[in-house]
């Protein structure tokens, strides 16, 4: 594998990653904060996920696709902020050839699958809300089970393309890319070819695996919210628009700034604004999301206060 990934399209053995900054003071300070958002995105999820297989009144469709977002939220930081902390206060800031082409698959990957996921989410907050006698039977653990799996398979196949379209090219110098990991845009300005069809490639994915799933959650909310104005008690819409809220505001976080960066030509592209975007839908939104969901969530504070003993848990 390593020889095929090597071979003839570089002749580079590894790459240097310039991050944030080279000043010294400034890394320490990133390190601290990004240190805090990495342990508390670890401990957010990882609490959700055992808040789901301890309480059995969360053992539910929307509650399992949860469970499978905080998994996927913990390795997607995982792949990359642990590198970065070490290239924050160490001198040496090289990876691999390999250990590039491994990061930006295994990010895409999940990236890809958490993209889908999102659109699978929302399927099951409109039959939730628009048809509740039929939910259970309609959401049965197989059907979340191929779901689930249907998001797999976009993920590991479409990551797979990306990253041999971005790989089989040449590089042969310079080795310094401007960013805190081996992301595709910020890889391929070091190419020694044209990118123009990666561009497009790019395009054309970042459609099916951007686009695609946000328009389906966009038709899906406008027919919930339609079934929402249609309930006559306000206390009831109100109940059933907060159902949705979370999962609007986690969508949004992640998707806007995933298409600014996979779906502009490369050309266009800021490394600093990259680096930035690359924060947001990373780091950022890995940290909030189980903050969101517990926030604005009765049966995870309920199950929180249940499975700790402390105290009586809200009605």
């Amino acid at each position: 594998m390593q020889d095929f990934l090597l071979g003839n399209h570089s002749s580079l053995t590894e790459f240097i990653l310039l991050g944030f900054s080279g000043n010294t003071k400034i890394n320490v300070i990133l390190f601290s904060i990004f240190l805090f958002l990495y342990l508390v995105t670890l401990l957010g999820n990882g609490l959700i996920i055992t808040l789901i297989r301890k309480d059995s009144r969360l053992h539910t469709p929307m509650y399992f696709f949860l469970s499978v977002l905080s998994i996927l939220d913990m390795g997607y930081v995982t792949t990359t902020v642990p590198q970065m902390l070490v290239h924050l206060v160490s001198k040496k800031k090289t990876i691999s050839y390999v250990g590039c082409v491994a990061q930006m698959y295994i990010f895409l990957m999940l990236g890809i699958t958490e993209s889908w996921l999102f659109a699978i989410m929302a399927y099951d907050r409109y039959v939730a809300i628009c048809h509740p006698l039929r939910y259970n039977v309609i959401m049965s653990p197989l059907l979340c089970g191929l779901m689930v799996a249907f998001c797999g398979f976009w993920g590991t196949s479409c990551a797979m393309i990306y990253t041999i379209s971005a790989m089989i090219l040449p590089y042969c110098g310079p080795n310094e890319i401007n960013h805190f990991f081996c992301e595709v845009p910020a890889v391929l300005k070091l190419a020694c070819a044209d990118t123009s069809l990666n561009d497009q490639v790019d395009f054309i994915l970042g459609f099916i695996l951007l686009l695609v799933p946000l328009s389906l959650i966009i038709i899906v909310y406008i027919n919930i919210f339609a079934a929402i104005l249609r309930i006559r008690s306000s206390q009831g819409r109100l109940k059933a628009f907060s159902t949705c809220a979370s999962h609007i505001t986690v969508v949004t976080m992640f998707s806007i700034p995933c298409m600014v960066m996979y779906m502009r030509p490369g050309s266009d592209a800021s490394p600093e604004e990259d680096k930035k975007l690359a924060l947001f839908y990373n780091v950022i939104s890995a940290f909030i999301n189980p903050i969101i969901y517990s926030l604005r969530n009765k049966d995870v504070k309920r199950a929180f206060l249940k499975v700790t003993g402390w105290g009586r848990a809200p009605e």
